[in-house]
C-alpha cells in the first residue's frame, strides 16, 4: 500500500514540475504521465506544419489508391500531451492534433508527434504524422491511434 501511494506521489511532483517548466527525476519503477496543454506552442510552428504538408503530398503521390489532394490549412492546433526530457530519457516528446483542409473540399483529423533532438544526426527534430483516412497500411494503427 505504501508503494502505491509513494508512486502516486512520485507521479503527481512529475506533473507538477512539469507544468511550471521544470523535469522531476525519475526512479526506474515511475510511471510515465504527461501533461495535457492547450497552447499550440511548437505545434503551430511553420516549419513542422510546412513538413506535413510536403511529406503528405509525397504519400499521396506514391501510396497506390490515395486521392490526389493536398493540405490547404491547419486549424484548431492544439498540444494534447507533452513528454520533457530528463536524464533516463533524452528525447522531448511532443503530441499534437489539428484538423486539416484538403484541396478537395473535405476537412480531416490530422495527429502529429515532434521529438527533439531526433533529427539527421541529432540534431533538430522529426516529425511523425497521420492524416485520418489516409493511413492506408495501417502504419500508425486503426485511425492513427498510435500519435493520438
Amino acid at each position: 500500500m505504501i508503494r502505491i501511494a509513494r508512486r502516486g506521489i512520485l507521479a503527481l511532483a512529475a506533473v507538477l514540475a512539469a507544468a511550471i517548466g521544470g523535469t522531476a527525476p525519475a526512479a526506474a519503477a515511475d510511471m510515465v504521465v504527461g501533461v495535457y496543454v492547450s497552447d499550440p506552442g511548437v505545434c503551430a510552428n511553420q516549419r513542422v506544419l510546412n513538413r506535413i504538408s510536403h511529406r503528405f503530398r509525397h504519400q499521396v503521390t506514391h501510396v497506390p489508391h490515395l486521392p490526389q489532394v493536398d493540405i490547404v490549412d491547419f486549424q484548431g492546433i492544439r498540444e494534447t500531451r507533452f513528454f520533457p526530457r530528463y536524464e533516463e530519457s533524452p528525447i522531448e516528446r511532443r503530441y499534437c492534433q489539428a484538423t486539416v483542409a484538403l484541396s478537395d473540399g473535405y476537412s480531416r483529423d490530422v495527429w502529429y508527434l515532434i521529438e527533439r533532438p531526433m533529427g539527421f544526426a541529432g540534431f533538430g527534430s522529426n516529425v511523425e504524422f497521420c492524416v485520418s483516412g489516409f493511413d492506408r497500411w495501417n502504419v500508425y494503427g486503426g485511425r492513427c491511434r498510435v500519435l493520438h
